[in-house]
Formats: structure tokens, sequence, C-alpha cells
């Protein structure tokens, strides 16, 4: 537990750095945007390519991506039911979706490379292999299913999915790995130095895109479906990857992955395809917040439990 909690001050620390850059406007929103752009389309692809490419593909632990997998699609669907709720415009219902299938690469990265090293990160990355695409493809779908567009304006998902960095990474990366590929000395060293960068500036965008506004106009609404999601999301991981026989640090990567909060870019998709943008602001800034308190917590349960 102690180790945990040493390994998440420094993800909170560079978060709150994030979060005082932007506060004092030291990086304008325009620069920021800038780095988002820059960590999306080059730095974390670059990562994912050459972890994923790096990795024992044979014997590598898909049942961690499956568990992963299987625990969004159950998120997915209880986003749906929130339709139910009393109230509840179809385009919230897609910021919900988006925002219980979401995660934050970035803190998961953090968080398994410095608890459990190389290997802590060759798993995270090939639970993101797993997690970004079926991410967005709920995302996407579940957005533009609940959106009220104008005539004329709707989007097309599948160009959308084709054309995202990560979606090309981890096609790139995993034919790497299934074919053995060894990548050229410069080619390799290039990439290292250019993921190198991902988790640093991941997290301070993470801080940066937190709205504390947001945080103060969130209501009950916000905190129970933020709780579904920092909750629901690894119970139904673990209960999958108990089933199917993950164990060991495999299966405490899985726990780490599914308890991070959601990720901070879902804000403009949800703009973008019509969702809720208000709501996931809102649930993102909750979700950060009490990702501080459940994170911990689920750690210590695992633990209590022989599980991580």
């Amino acid at each position: 537990m102690t180790s945990f909690i040493f390994a998440l001050l420094p993800v909170i620390i560079i978060v709150a750095i994030g979060r005082l850059i932007a506060a004092k406007n030291w990086i304008t929103p325009e620069g920021w945007r800038a780095i988002e752009r820059i960590s999306y389309i080059l730095l974390f692809p670059a990562l994912i390519i050459r972890s994923l490419g790096n990795a024992p593909f044979d014997t590598a632990p898909w049942k961690l991506a499956a568990a992963l997998i299987i625990a969004q699609l159950v998120l997915a669907a209880i986003g749906f039911g929130a339709r139910l709720w009393p109230g509840m415009e179809r385009p919230a219902v897609g910021s919900i979706i988006q925002s219980n299938v979401r995660w934050n690469t970035f803190v998961a990265l953090s968080l398994g490379s410095i608890l459990f090293g190389d290997e802590g990160l060759a798993l995270v990355t090939i639970a993101a292999a797993a997690m970004i695409p079926t991410a967005n493809v709920l995302s996407v779908y579940g957005l533009i299913l609940n959106a009220e567009h104008a005539p004329g304006t709707k989007p097309r998902p599948f160009r959308a999915l084709m054309t995202n960095p990560l979606i090309i990474a981890c096609v790139i990366g995993g034919i790497v790995a299934a074919t053995h590929f060894q990548s050229p000395k410069v080619l390799d060293d290039t990439l290292r130095i250019l993921g190198q960068g991902t988790i640093a500036l991941g997290l301070l965008s993470a801080g940066a895109g937190v709205d504390l506004a947001a945080l103060r106009r969130a209501g009950v609404r916000t905190f129970t479906w933020a709780l579904v999601r920092l909750l629901g999301l690894p119970a139904a991981a673990l209960a999958a990857g108990l089933a199917i026989g993950l164990s060991g640090t495999p299966l405490a990567i899985m726990l780490i992955c599914a308890s991070v909060p959601t990720a901070t870019n879902g804000y403009i998709l949800a703009r973008q395809l019509g969702g809720d943008g208000p709501l996931s602001a809102n649930l993102i800034a909750v979700e950060t917040v009490l990702a501080m308190i459940t994170l911990p917590l689920i750690w210590f349960t695992a633990i209590h439990f022989g599980l991580a």
C-alpha cells in the first residue's frame, strides 16, 4: 500500500503542476492545445509502437486485454441505461457512455512503470492496445447514436476511427510484434526518445484540462455517474479477469488501468460529436479529483484480498 501511495504522489504532483501552469496562464490555452496535439499525433503513438512492438506477442497476457474489453462493454451498456434517469437528455447519455469507457492512459502508464518497471510499462501498453480502440468505437457510436444533429451535419464515425493516430499506432505495433520485425537501432532510439516525453506531457495536460469551475457546478447526477465509472469499471474488470484466470502482475496492472479516471480529451470529442459538453467537463473534473481517493482504496482492497 505504501509503495502505491508513493507511486501515486508524483502523478498528483505533476497533475497539480499542470493545473498551476494553466491557472497562471504561463502557457496559453492555444499552447496547451498544441501540446495535446503533439502528444496525440506523435509522442503517444511512438510509445505505443515501440512498447507494443517489443512485447512478447506469443506469450503476452491477452487475458488482461480481454478482461478490460469485457469491462468496457459492461460499462457502455450501463451507460445506455442512463436513459432511465429522470429528465436525462440523449446527448447527456452519450457523454456518460464515453465517460464510462474512456481511461486516462497517462496516469496508468505512470503508475504501472513506477510500480512494476519495464514489465508494468509493457503491460499497460498491451492494455492500451485493447482499450483505446474499444473506447473510441464505443465513445464515437455512443455519442452519435444519442446526439441531436442538424440535417446534413451527421459525422462519419468510421472515418473518424480509421484516421485515429492511436488506433493506427496499435495496428503498427501489433504487426511489428506479430512479425518479429527487428527495428533498426536508429529507428528504435528515435521512438524511445519520442516516447519518453509522453507521460510527463500527458499528466501536465491532464492537470491543465481539469475545469475547477466544472467541479463546482457538479450535481448529484455527475457525482453518481462519476462513482459508477470509478468503481464499476474496476469491479467489472476484476470479475472478468478472475473468471478467465488472470493473476499476478497482469491482474494488478488490469486493476490500475480500470481504476484511473476518464480521459480529459473526452470533452473535445463530446463537443464534436453532439454530446453534452458541460456534463463531460463535469465528469472529467469530478472523476479526476475522486480518483485520488478511490485509487488507493481499490488498491488497498486488492492487497487485503491478495490480488495485488
